[in-house]
């Protein structure tokens, strides 16, 4: 192992594998009682986008390598890089890396757009559409904004449906449109429960919605990351190494893209301890997707 692929590990697994887990967890950090010293107030963050550690007792932080130094000093160990490294992979832990199904390709148009106001979804035109994908208006707006864009290339402008993601970006359908406002990244819904033990993978957001729809409306106990692309695939491993779930559920279309994108993530939940894989596939077989499926149930078509 060299130090690029070390710092490719999470260091929320190393955590984990070590028995330390975290006292307060967001979608974006996690805080700990520091492992590197003494203390009785937690105070130790896990930037789990960045993949990078900040103690704030004492103004330490760093990457991957960083940390397993500081563990090994404060356990009274050999610390050097190369003792780092050592114990990194005698510890069991190495970086995954996501093969892409196909590379991110984005309308040529994206970049030139520019949000002006989102409100909740009032414009028929949209109202229609959902119905259209068989998706009940009270349920779209728990999660969805009427987003109101300029597009500067063309001079127009368009309303579309926008689900935010974790970049501060918008997913962005409409009949006739779809594409990404902002950076192109994932989306993340936390579930019912507060410590969830199960995930679920979704490719896109009308699939999400009719998943839930087909369960009454009602919200999945665990929680659920919406790829918006399959190109963000390797975005999935930082939400879920050192969570603790126990079961992931994956909800991709039944072309090959899905079949593959499938595969990849199968072979990342193996690298992961105690962890089940359930492919929920044959619930909308042979359908495209969820969304084609639910359309199905109730008697619609695009």
């Amino acid at each position: 192992m060299n130090i690029d692929q070390a710092k490719e590990i999470s260091i929320a697994e190393i955590l984990n594998r070590l028995g330390i887990h975290p006292r307060k967890t967001t979608a974006t950090k996690q805080l700990y009682l520091s492992p590197v010293r003494q203390e009785k107030t937690p105070s130790f963050y896990v930037y789990l986008k960045d993949n990078r550690w900040h103690d704030f007792g004492d103004g330490r932080g760093g990457d991957p390598v960083d940390f397993a130094q500081a563990y090994l000093k404060f356990t009274r160990e050999a610390d050097t890089v190369s003792d780092a490294l050592r114990w990194l992979k005698n510890i069991g832990l190495g970086p995954y890396v996501f093969e892409p199904v196909y590379p991110e390709t984005p309308a040529e148009n994206e970049a030139s757009l520019i949000i002006k106001k989102t409100r909740s979804i009032q414009r028929l035109g949209l109202i229609h559409y959902l119905e259209k994908r068989g998706i009940p208006l009270e349920l779209a707006d728990q999660y969805l904004k009427e987003v109101y864009v300029y597009n500067q290339r063309t001079g127009k402008n368009l309303f579309a449906l926008g689900l935010d993601n974790e970049e501060g970006g918008y997913e962005l359908r409409n009949p006739y449109f779809k594409g990404t406002l902002g950076p192109k990244a994932i989306s993340f819904i936390r579930g019912r429960n507060p410590k969830p033990e199960t995930i679920h993978i979704f490719e896109g957001m009308m699939d999400y919605l009719s998943a839930i729809a087909q369960f009454k409306g009602n919200r999945f106990k665990g929680d659920t990351i919406i790829l918006n692309s399959l190109a963000c695939l390797k975005q999935v491993g930082p939400y879920m190494q050192g969570y603790g779930y126990r079961v992931a559920y994956t909800w991709l279309d039944n072309d090959k893209a899905g079949q593959d994108a499938t595969g990849i993530l199968a072979d990342f939940f193996k690298t992961q301890n105690d962890l089940t894989h359930k492919r929920m596939n044959r619930i909308y077989a042979p359908h495209k997707d969820v969304n084609a499926w639910h359309m199905h149930t109730l008697g619609l078509n695009l």
